[in-house]
């Protein structure tokens, strides 16, 4: 079966090619379908953008032959450049999904989620971190590589961050003094935030724990820092499956902490789900004064309940994960719900992209829904 998806792949990238490339993108439009310049949609999830020299790299989960049909998770990690923001080059699987051995965690039958990548400027190598569900724990695969487009060798896998199950995670790094550091959930718990080591593939041991929740859906992943000024801020979605909640943001004056909760990140969304999306990463665009574009994944596409408008929907389903994670007042709606909204089988491949530029009320960001937006609108740097 996957010598025969791998063959229909070439195939698709053989005639992508052969199509006559489609006109240059000058705005962004969340939740619409997006294009690379080869004229096919974009295929990065949980993803980041990372600027190298002159270009920028938007990288992620391929989810392009995540169906729902089968038990493919994920064709590798896959990475794109560009000089704009808007306009896109496909540089195909910067990491291959591993076909011939079942074990891997880049095998495409593996929960292989979120890559980071950091830039190590003492040892010259890229380091990028990737998120493995395993049978019994949310584990780490790390790689290197001397180019961000790779070839990245596995350095160790099946890690547990400080011996914990470690769910979402984000990678920064000090402009400071280039220390880098973890922030990840503890699976169904709290958020840690962990100082990496000299060479970025491992931990040192230290660490602080955050935002203590009893579990989902109240647990936050999906978690997105960025930094402006002296202050960090950590954005993060709530833990409902691949069904969209609100998510929050919280500002703290180091690292460690301590984190104080801000509240929702979104506003003017009466469905409580962040505009039908889960966050993934928080760019700060480098030519402009201050802007910051917050980039989340759309899983569904859209959703077209008529509960889902005024946001009963979203807290049914809140609720269903809530009552089954602390098992209690289980009932047969929370099992239907969570058949129905919480499943994994889903299909991925047809999920859209949603930026939005961060707006600032003083210290405090929040975004709102633009149909249309361009970098034309913000001050250049």
């Amino acid at each position: 079966m996957l010598a025969g998806l791998s063959l229909s792949l070439a195939a698709r990238i053989g005639s992508a090619h052969a199509r006559s490339a489609p006109a240059k993108v000058n705005a962004f439009k969340p939740g619409q379908p997006w294009l690379d310049t080869n004229g096919q949609p974009i295929q990065v999830r949980g993803s980041s953008i990372i600027k190298v020299g002159n270009r920028f790299y938007w990288y992620g989960e391929n989810k392009e032959r995540t169906t729902g049909k089968d038990r493919v998770w994920h064709w590798g990690m896959r990475m794109y450049s560009s000089v704009d923001l808007y306009n896109w080059d496909d540089l195909g699987t910067f990491i291959p999904p591993v076909i011939d051995d079942p074990k891997s965690s880049l095998h495409p039958y593996q929960f292989a989620d979120r890559p980071h990548i950091l830039f190590n400027k003492k040892t010259g190598k890229f380091v990028c971190w990737i998120k493995y569900l395993s049978e019994q724990f949310q584990t780490r695969t790390i790689l290197t590589a001397d180019k961000i487009t790779g070839p990245y060798q596995i350095v160790a896998s099946n890690v547990l961050p400080l011996g914990m199950g470690a769910g979402d995670f984000d990678l920064f790094t000090s402009p400071d003094d280039g220390k880098s550091y973890m922030a990840f959930e503890r699976v169904h718990s709290e958020m840690i935030v962990a100082d990496l080591d000299d060479s970025y593939t491992g931990l040192t041991g230290f660490y602080s724990t955050h935002w203590p929740y009893p579990g989902p859906p109240h647990t936050r992943e999906g978690l997105a820092y960025f930094r402006r000024g002296e202050k960090h801020y950590m954005a993060s979605s709530g833990t409902t499956g691949y069904f969209p909640n609100p998510s929050k943001v919280g500002v703290a004056q180091t690292f460690h902490g301590p984190w104080q909760d801000l509240g929702p990140l979104d506003r003017g969304d009466s469905s409580e789900t962040s505009f039908n999306s889960q966050i993934s990463s928080v760019f700060k665009v480098p030519f402009k004064k201050d802007l910051y574009i917050a980039i989340a994944d759309r899983w569904f596409g859209t959703i077209d309940d008529p509960e889902f408008a005024d946001g009963t929907l979203s807290r049914k389903v809140r609720k269903a994960f809530e009552n089954h994670f602390i098992k209690k007042n289980r009932d047969a709606e929370d099992t239907a719900i969570l058949k129905k909204w919480g499943r994994l089988n889903i299909d991925t491949s047809r999920a859209t992209h949603v930026w939005l530029p961060v707006k600032w009320d003083g210290d405090r960001p929040w975004i709102e829904w633009r149909d249309s937006w361009s970098l034309d609108e913000f001050e250049d740097a």
